[in-house]
């Protein structure tokens, strides 16, 4: 059973992006008018950019809905500790409402205030991270308060003012770029030949699928570099009891309700169900502000969500509340081509 909690026009639009739904034609003057607007934006903010003294790696996508990024930017800040960097991360703080800009967020920030993605980053990373819409302001007051030698910024590929060094973008092998068409018509932001100028096209869910769709993916598209992309997780963690964990392979054949507030949720619903469970699933949309309500089902059955959305409900969760963490994982050859353009960037 699926409860969809979304809003009609949202499964609609994505009827439209994914299934080759009806209602494309009506959409398409709309999207000549983004695609113009878009070229002009890109003209003029790509002019008036300032130079920033540190490199600049931004995790993006040209794609609407959610690809992974929040755990490729962990998987990212984890590498270049490991190599001998400081990293800090900017980031949009997406549906947070502080009183002002820029935020420092920490583990314990309340998410209302800058978002869960930020509050996510900032509970696994343990480095500097801003949140706030203005990324050039993030990172003045980034540089004036930590000693940092490296910002991701976690999306902001369309931020044309920002200045960049490394442009990583991701994409889900599962939607890939829907029918191609940028908004409305379709759930590009960008044209998809953008993927040409980018550093690093990251393929998520790329070990699952067979190497021959990648491959077409790629010549598709003619992109010189596309590499896989996984998040595994097999370990739920309670949100009520500190330290209970429970392994995914125990619970098979378990009925549950998996609970969403994602961009794409069907992603998250794939892993518990190769895990063998039988699920109920409850789609709220992308970056929903979850209410206590929203986790009652007036039954024994376990709940399990995202650590994104669990950050959200840690102040309200019951004792049937349960969250997965994933890691992403990359293709081998990934970690040694992205230090070494690093390096060169820094040797400048």
């Amino acid at each position: 059973m699926h409860h969809q909690h979304t809003s009609s026009l949202q499964r609609t639009l994505e009827n439209i992006w994914y299934n080759e739904g009806k209602g494309k034609w009506f959409l398409l003057p709309f999207t000549l008018l983004y695609c113009l607007l878009n070229v002009l934006q890109y003209w003029k903010l790509t002019r008036g950019r300032s130079k920033i003294d540190i490199p600049v790696i931004i995790v993006g996508n040209i794609s609407i809905g959610g690809t992974g990024k929040t755990p490729a930017v962990i998987y990212l800040i984890k590498l270049l500790k490991k190599a001998g960097y400081k990293p800090a991360v900017i980031t949009r703080g997406y549906g947070g409402k502080p009183t002002k800009w820029p935020q420092l967020v920490t583990a314990q920030s309340n998410t209302r205030h800058v978002g869960d993605e930020a509050v996510l980053i900032a509970k696994r990373a343990n480095v500097p991270v801003i949140a706030g819409p203005e990324r050039m302001v993030d990172i003045n007051y980034l540089r004036s308060r930590y000693d940092c030698d490296v910002i991701i910024s976690d999306d902001g590929l369309q931020h044309y003012c920002l200045d960049r060094d490394i442009e990583i973008v991701l994409i889900d092998a599962q939607r890939q770029l829907g029918n191609g068409w940028c908004l409305p018509a379709g759930p590009l932001r960008e044209n998809a030949r953008r993927l040409k100028k980018v550093d690093f096209v990251l393929y998520n869910d790329g070990f699952e699928k067979a190497n021959s769709q990648k491959s077409v993916f790629s010549q598709q598209y003619q992109l010189p570099s596309l590499f896989s992309m996984q998040l595994s997780g097999n370990t739920i963690h309670s949100l009520f009891f500190n330290d209970k964990v429970q392994n995914l392979e125990d619970l098979k054949g378990e009925p549950v309700h998996a609970v969403t507030g994602i961009g794409n949720p069907e992603r998250f619903y794939r892993t518990l169900e190769k895990w063998g469970l039988e699920l109920t699933k409850h789609s709220f949309p992308d970056h929903h502000n979850f209410k206590p309500i929203n986790l009652e089902f007036y039954d024994d059955k376990l709940i399990i969500m995202t650590e994104k959305d669990a950050v959200k409900c840690h102040e309200f969760a019951h004792k049937n509340c349960w969250f997965l963490p994933v890691e992403a994982q990359m293709e081998d050859k990934f970690d040694d081509l992205l230090l070494n353009k690093l390096k060169r960037i820094k040797n400048g």
